[in-house]
């Protein structure tokens, strides 16, 4: 699944509103979608559902996606979390900008500390500290919180620029990143 990210972010200074802040987030989420889809040469459409990401990974073993629709207070993360939920996915993982979860803000905090582990509950209470806002920044958001510890869906928060580090971590090796489990 594929987020916004920057663009959306961009796009959404120049609005008003959550609900079109949500409509601009899942409309550039598709469309990086699309161009990742590109890149591996796969034409099938981007899916608007579950049901439809379950049909095309039991057609092809693979789907990219966007964001599933407008939902209540949910980023791509959440969808992300919720397609994992009900694929049963074994680990659900979210690459971002960053190492992993901080006890503070990496971009601003030089001595801030990478949390290599946490447990959900202990997650959730530092995410619910957090007031949601559409295109919101953060390793994952509230929904993609609670979906994970209702699902018990480990997950792996990983550096999406470092394929060393990605790759480390599915050789089951050292690797940089935080586990919630």
């Amino acid at each position: 699944m594929t987020g916004g990210g920057k663009t959306a972010r961009e796009y959404m200074k120049e609005v008003k509103g959550d609900k079109v802040k949500s409509l601009i987030g899942i409309m550039t989420t598709k469309l990086n979608a699309r161009l990742i889809s590109g890149l591996f040469n796969i034409t099938i459409d981007i899916p608007d559902t579950l049901e439809e990401v379950k049909k095309q990974i039991e057609e092809n073993n693979l789907v990219v996606t966007g964001a599933l629709g407008v939902q209540p207070h949910m980023t791509s993360d959440g969808n992300a979390a919720e397609i994992a939920e009900y694929l049963k996915a074994k680990i659900f993982i979210n690459l971002t900008n960053v190492n992993g979860l901080y006890d503070k803000d990496p971009r601003k905090y030089k001595n801030s500390k990478l949390i290599s582990y946490v447990d959900y509950k202990s997650f959730n209470d530092i995410i619910k500290k957090i007031k949601y806002e559409a295109g919101q920044h953060f390793i994952l958001d509230q929904a993609a919180a609670e979906i994970i510890t209702r699902s018990k869906t480990e997950t792996a928060i990983l550096n999406g620029k470092d394929f060393n580090n990605l790759n480390r971590f599915f050789d089951k090796k050292e690797f940089i990143g935080t586990i919630i489990s």
